[in-house]
Formats: structure tokens, C-alpha cells, sequence
């Protein structure tokens, strides 16, 4: 099954997302729910700020203030895609 999240030339498939969440919290991206809050799991201030980073050196237009309003992998890769 495909998510329409991974669909378009873009940088930012959900898959990414996860894994880049994933790396983050030194786990496999397989751990990692698509639609967990992400908050709740352990990415903390510091952690969101160095991916909002990551993202923004790959061309993203996200801020902290945007990821921290809904913190799952989908709503991230929404708006990274926006």
C-alpha cells in the first residue's frame, strides 16, 4: 500500500521523515509510527530545532513553531511538501 505522501519528485517522502525522525532518537525507522506524536516519544526542543535544520538545508520552509503545532511524521511531511 502507498501512502500519496511519498508521491512527486520532492526531498520530502514520509519515508525520509521517518527516517530522519528515527536517526534522531537512534531507533529504527520501522519503530517509528507515522502518526504518533512525536513529542511524546522523546524529541525534545533540542532535537526538533537540529531537524528543523536538516530540512531547511535541503530547501524546506518550516519553522519550530509550525512542527511543534501537530508532531507526527504526517503532519511533517504535509508540510514540508506545502
Amino acid at each position: 500500500m502507498t501512502s500519496n505522501n511519498t508521491v512527486g519528485d520532492g526531498p520530502f517522502t514520509i519515508e525520509r521523515v521517518r527516517a530522519d525522525v528515527a536517526r534522531l532518537l537512534a531507533e529504527p525507522a520501522e519503530s517509528v509510527d507515522v502518526d504518533e506524536n512525536l513529542l511524546d516519544r522523546g524529541v525534545d526542543s533540542v532535537r526538533l530545532m537540529s531537524l528543523v535544520e536538516t530540512w531547511r538545508r535541503d530547501g524546506a520552509a518550516v519553522d519550530f513553531a509550525d512542527l511543534a503545532e501537530e508532531p507526527t511524521v504526517t503532519a511533517w511531511t504535509a508540510l514540508l511538501r506545502s
